[in-house]
């Protein structure tokens, strides 16, 4: 019996240790740019792993150009929604035959065998010609022929600053298998999902033009790309130069081509290149020397400081033409603008998507506020310090605009996927400002050296994994020791208010009775400041009790926990001494969205 029991337990640790895989992925791909046409021929071999305990019998493709042809979800999409995006509009429905995109998969097999398939908006459906077990490995060799659109929105040609080619989302990408099964999203506006692997790139284009983008390149000699910049390598008139690129453990592959392009390169101390690309027709060339004066190196020090260093030997700031957008191992952003701290705002925040997009791969579709609001939490963090704001609570901002959201009636719960949101403002406000916001209270409630030891250990343990939202919550629970399911729910499941009074303050020889109020549905722990006649301040701290635990700290004087169900609570002082004031959350972290009842003087 003792021999059985150890086996079950054996049996057991090891089936809870698997539970954990993800797919993989190794693409070998050729281009020819066709860069008279905005066209160009592509042919890759996929070679695909399933270490999933499934059997495949069938697989999706991603085919993201064909979103940029009237009457395409996105198109529909852009034109119905109340709130259009103002860069995209009506501009899809307008595009002619010579401006669309496309991508038009000619051959697709599978071990060499021919597979069916059919497409449907921006995603290709195969029947698989054999199933793909577990742990097997299986090719896909495809060609296809496609048609860059002009630029409406992260991809194209034509863009307003010049760039000719902004080339994202640009490839027959295989579509991410995970324990919720194929996510085959259409692509209607926003966020991604992809399977981590390695690429082997060839681009052959025009002998004129300088490319940038995810990656090492493997023939610098070749196309002239070293530490003095470009230079123009001797071909013939028509004749075509090959970029070739590598890149591992990513999940996409972008680049950018211009004959404009201005290569500089700079070396962060303890650290790697950063290549710089930028048309000085159209960028602000101060803008582009300024940054490397100190601020690219600050940045990725404060990063690799409080969010985890930076994995690769490369980083790539490219101007791509339109706005701001973050691939692996590069970013692509706007060149021109006068105030270098908005340019450098520009570069942190699609920068610092390398941390969460790029490297922990959260799936975007499903969770963006993961993505966009990790990145803009750490973004105000790091302009607060290259900058030397000193702003003790530097995300304000996104609080406004989290109250003006709570109080409007235009609030959607945060697991509302992407594309989903009735609203583009509900959209940007729930992604990026409440995402942000969901940590900086987080901080609040665990106390702020729980807090980086937290996020340090996430980066550490879920980098290239694909995490979601009760994974980050498991890391924070061991480095608080609370109970933390319920801050998730209320926050990510629900659209329940924060508010908190105070209702009353009285004072006798004995002491001072606080009675404080719950007025909203979301409840939390409370922080109270007391300020007494003398000047002095005590600040105190009143645990949720689902929390079963509170955060510690110097000075922190910690009271019984507040039951959930009470919406009343008295917080007793002893002493004779005669309390003046009093206000709840005096840090601002709370997301509270009345602060007038917050105080009492």
């Amino acid at each position: 019996m003792k021999k059985l029991l150890l086996a079950f337990f054996v049996g057991l640790g090891l089936s809870a240790h698997a539970q954990y895989w993800q797919q993989a992925v190794h693409y070998n791909m050729d281009i020819t740019m066709d860069v008279v046409n905005h066209q160009y021929d592509g042919a890759q071999q996929i070679t695909y792993t399933n270490n999933s305990p499934d059997t495949l019998h069938k697989a999706y493709f991603h085919l993201y150009f064909n979103a940029f042809q009237p009457e395409s979800m996105m198109d529909v999409r852009s034109r119905n929604i109340a709130d259009p995006d103002r860069r995209v509009r009506d501009r899809i429905e307008g595009l002619g035959p010579d401006r669309i995109g496309y991508q038009n998969v000619r051959v697709l097999t599978q071990n060499g065998n021919p597979l069916r398939w059919d497409v449907q908006g921006t995603v290709l459906r195969c029947e698989l010609a054999e199933p793909l077990l577990p742990g097997q490995s299986t090719v896909f060799t495809m060609a296809w022929d496609a048609q860059v659109p002009e630029q409406v929105r992260r991809s194209g040609w034509n863009n307003k600053e010049g760039i000719e080619f902004t080339m994202t989302q640009w490839y027959p990408k295989l579509a991410e298998y995970d324990e919720d099964g194929w996510h085959a999203d259409q692509y209607v506006g926003r966020e991604f999902y992809g399977v981590w692997g390695s690429f082997d790139v060839k681009i052959h284009i025009h002998r004129d033009y300088v490319l940038g983008g995810t990656g090492y390149l493997q023939n610098p000699e070749d196309v002239g790309f070293g530490y003095g910049g470009v230079k123009k390598v001797r071909v013939g008139k028509n004749e075509l130069r090959t970029w070739h690129f590598k890149a591992d453990k990513v999940h996409d592959f972008a680049f950018a081509a211009d004959p404009d392009y201005v290569h500089k390169q700079l070396q962060i101390e303890n650290g790697f290149f950063v290549h710089l690309l930028d048309t000085p027709e159209t960028a602000n060339e101060a803008n582009w020397d300024e940054i490397q004066k100190g601020y690219l190196q600050g940045y990725f020090d404060f990063m690799a400081k409080h969010f985890g260093k930076y994995p690769y030997d490369q980083f790539s700031l490219i101007q791509g033409g339109d706005g701001g957008m973050e691939y692996p191992m590069c970013t692509m952003m706007l060149g021109g603008g006068d105030k270098f701290e908005g340019f450098t705002g520009l570069f942190v925040h699609e920068a610092t998507h390398n941390w969460y997009y790029g490297v922990i791969g959260t799936n975007e579709a499903a969770y963006p506020w993961m993505d966009e609001g990790f990145t803009s939490y750490a973004e105000e963090e790091c302009m607060n310090f290259l900058f030397n704001r000193g702003e003790e609570n530097p995300h304000l901002g996104a609080y406004r605009a989290y109250v003006y959201l709570d109080t409007s009636g235009l609030r959607e719960p945060l697991s509302t996927p992407a594309d989903h949101f009735n609203y583009n403002r509900t959209y940007g406000i729930n992604s990026y400002s409440a995402g942000a916001l969901f940590l900086n209270q987080l901080e609040y409630i665990i106390g702020e050296e729980a807090f980086a030891r937290g996020m340090m250990r996430y980066w550490q343990k879920w980098q290239f994994k694909h995490p979601k939202p009760e994974d980050f919550l498991r890391i924070m629970e061991v480095e608080s020791d609370m109970e933390l399911d319920w801050y998730l729910s209320y926050y990510m499941d629900q659209v329940k208010s924060i508010d908190y009074a105070v209702a009353s303050v009285e004072s006798d020889q004995v002491g001072t009775q606080i009675t404080l109020q719950r007025v909203g549905l979301f409840p939390m722990p409370v922080d109270v400041m007391v300020l007494y006649e003398s000047g002095r301040k005590e600040l105190h701290t009143i645990p949720l009790m689902s929390m079963y635990g509170a955060k510690h700290q110097e000075g922190l004087e910690v009271h019984q926990p507040w039951p959930w169900t009470h919406p009343e609570y008295k917080l007793f002082i002893p002493g004779k001494e005669t309390v003046i004031g009093v206000e709840i959350d005096p840090s601002k972290r709370m997301l509270d969205i009345d602060r007038n009842n917050n105080t009492y003087e």
